[in-house]
């Protein structure tokens, strides 16, 4: 199998070159791994009710190391679930200069699983109506969203499978915060306004270090995400890097975070749509949760800047 993008180390795969103990110990890294991962997938999917009985789930695949896992992941769940569904893998080639359209087909196949190839050229479109210098993120988001959403709708998909990590929710909580002024991230489910489609992130509890090390054993095919050219989201590095320098230096710190992004108490916030501080009970909040939870997702944001991730298509 061709291997696109990888380092060295990846390409040459992780037991070449290695001597026994080498290997034994690879081995078990991953097999912990393959646990850990799986353990994640299969409590955020039974927290937040993702996957039920006869649903068709769309697997979102850009040919990066989040899209992959989880691809893999519930692949290997389904073989186990307590409920029966049906799994296919879409991947959406919008005819970027330099990509390798024959990576993921090979991958595929060799997986035995069904998949679809979308080809719409939206490169082009992007390359025309976004003036140069500009970052092409936005239009390209919103898209490539239609794009999906339509083709789910045609083919009786009942669920979006999207990459989005822990780290993602946690680095979309503090873009909106820092340039946004609102507090919100990506939900692990959202339904769309129309009632036509339900996205589903299952690796909501997944650590984005334990997936890039997964990708890393499991040697996937990975396709670069820069092939359009367009800028790298600058905030959102910045915000990253924060988070690595936390994670060495305050072992334990994301984790809590992201518990607290799972446990809120509006009584001990300042939002009065949630909370009625007069009579000391909880609201319902804003009137267009959905919406506004998309405006995340679509790089819609007051200042212009784009806080979701559907940019790589880490769908």
């Amino acid at each position: 199998m061709n291997v696109v993008g990888m380092s060295e180390a990846m390409t040459a795969g992780p037991d070449q070159g290695q001597n026994p103990d080498s290997e034994r110990r690879l081995k078990v890294e991953l097999t912990k791994l393959q646990k850990r991962l799986r353990h994640d997938v299969g409590q955020a999917i039974a927290d937040f009710s993702m996957i039920e009985a006869g649903d068709k789930v769309m697997c979102c695949l850009s040919g990066g190391k989040d899209s992959y896992a989880m691809l893999d992941i519930l692949m290997a769940l389904k073989k186990s679930a307590p409920v029966s569904f049906e799994l296919i893998a879409v991947n959406l080639d919008q005819k970027q200069p330099g990509f390798p359209e024959e990576v993921l087909p090979e991958y595929l196949n060799e997986l035995g699983i069904e998949y679809h190839i979308i080809e719409k050229d939206t490169y082009s479109i992007v390359k025309e109506k976004v003036p140069e210098g500009k970052t092409t993120c936005g239009l390209c988001s919103r898209l490539r969203r239609g794009i999906l959403y339509n083709f789910a709708e045609e083919h009786g998909v009942t669920k979006i499978a999207l990459g989005h990590h822990r780290d993602d929710l946690l680095e979309t909580l503090f873009l909106n915060m820092f340039y946004g002024g609102k507090m919100k991230s990506m939900p692990p489910v959202l339904h769309s306004d129309d009632g036509r489609n339900t996205v589903i992130r299952p690796l909501a509890y997944c650590r984005e270090k334990d997936i890039a090390r997964y990708a890393q054993l499991r040697a996937f095919p990975i396709i670069p995400c820069n092939l359009c050219g367009s800028q790298e989201n600058l905030q959102r590095q910045v915000i990253k890097d924060m988070f690595q320098t936390w994670d060495k230096q305050h072992p334990g710190r994301l984790e809590t975070m992201f518990r607290a992004m799972c446990n809120v108490e509006p009584s001990h916030l300042a939002d009065n749509t949630l909370y009625d501080f007069r009579e000391g009970q909880r609201l319902g909040g804003h009137s267009s949760q959905n919406g506004q939870a998309q405006a995340v997702e679509s790089g819609a944001s007051q200042d212009g800047h784009n806080y979701g991730r559907l940019d790589v298509l880490n769908l």
